[in-house]
């Protein structure tokens, strides 16, 4: 099958990329010690595997795509430069840097291209594991496909699950978060939702970008996102979730009856608004999620 993004490069160019990323990630990962960790200004770890992730990728894909590109660990163009760009790449190199201290394996390798504001095409990669998430999210030009790549297996097409049958209320509804969050910390969330859904609410946790990933290959229904993220956090993965027929939408638009996807490049700061996540994007979740309170569910 021919995944050509409109003949400008091949998608299965940048998994090769993000493949080659998380190689580099994998040679500090088997031998990382203390002196291969630092902390940023706003105490969040960096490691020698995010510089060296961050490297590999922001040397390779201007010759690609020759566009701007915005990296967690580069420099971030002030909001009246970034608004003079239609497009340009937005990466994390090592989305999980906890996860990848704690030594968990779910950590990944995040690429996406981000046009007039939404992502149109990710790249998620998983190196300890070997497997690679892709897709071309362009609806508007019938280019929509989200792929799962298992190693050197073909690559399988995914989707989420559907809700909007008879028989989804059965099941139990499968809810995401991270492994920083138990259920106690979800209740104010689980509650309303279990007050409405028949079968209740099962957790389950995932690191980095994986909890997206996981909603768009059918292994879980929503993932509330009540707590900072940045945009880099997002985008790649979202870029899949939609194409595999999900939606990242803002949380108090939610609130407020209304479907607002996260939108990028907009305003001066790259912190995200609070979000849900969800793997069906045709189901009624704002009848099902307007009673939560978004401010107070939990922070991270």
């Amino acid at each position: 099958m021919d995944y050509r993004f409109r003949d400008e490069f091949l998608l299965m160019a940048l998994v090769a990329l993000a493949r080659e990323a998380g190689d580099r990630i994998l040679e500090v990962y088997q031998t990382m010690t203390d002196a291969d960790i630092a902390f940023k200004s706003d105490d969040s770890p960096v490691t020698a595997a995010d510089i060296a992730a961050h490297h590999c990728l922001a040397d390779a894909l201007p010759g690609i795509l020759a566009i701007p590109l915005i990296s967690e660990e580069g420099e971030i163009p002030a909001l009246a430069e970034r608004l003079q760009w239609r497009r340009y790449w937005l990466i994390d190199p090592l989305d999980g840097t906890r996860e990848f201290i704690t030594r968990n394996g779910e950590f990944t390798v995040n690429i996406a291209l981000i046009e007039d504001g939404k992502p149109v095409l990710g790249v998620v990669h998983v190196p300890v594991h070997k497997v690679t998430y892709a897709a071309i999210n362009l609806p508007d030009e019938n280019q929509v496909v989200a792929l799962k790549i298992d190693g050197d297996s073909s690559p399988v097409v995914i989707h989420g699950r559907s809700l909007t049958g008879p028989n989804a209320a059965q099941l139990p509804l499968a809810l995401l978060a991270s492994h920083r969050h138990e259920r106690a910390d979800l209740q104010p969330i689980i509650e309303p939702i279990e007050a409405q859904w028949p079968a209740g609410v099962n957790v389950e946790h995932a690191g980095s970008s994986l909890k997206f990933c996981w909603l768009a290959e059918g292994r879980a229904d929503l993932y509330p996102r009540h707590g900072l993220t940045s945009e880099w956090d997002t985008a790649a993965s979202q870029a899949v979730l939609e194409a595999a027929g999900g939606a990242i939408v803002e949380a108090v638009a939610m609130h407020l009856g209304e479907w607002q996807p996260l939108a990028y490049n907009n305003r001066e700061s790259l912190l995200n608004p609070f979000f849900y996540a969800v793997a069906d994007r045709h189901f009624d979740w704002s009848a099902l999620l307007q009673t939560i309170p978004v401010a107070s569910a939990y922070n991270d």
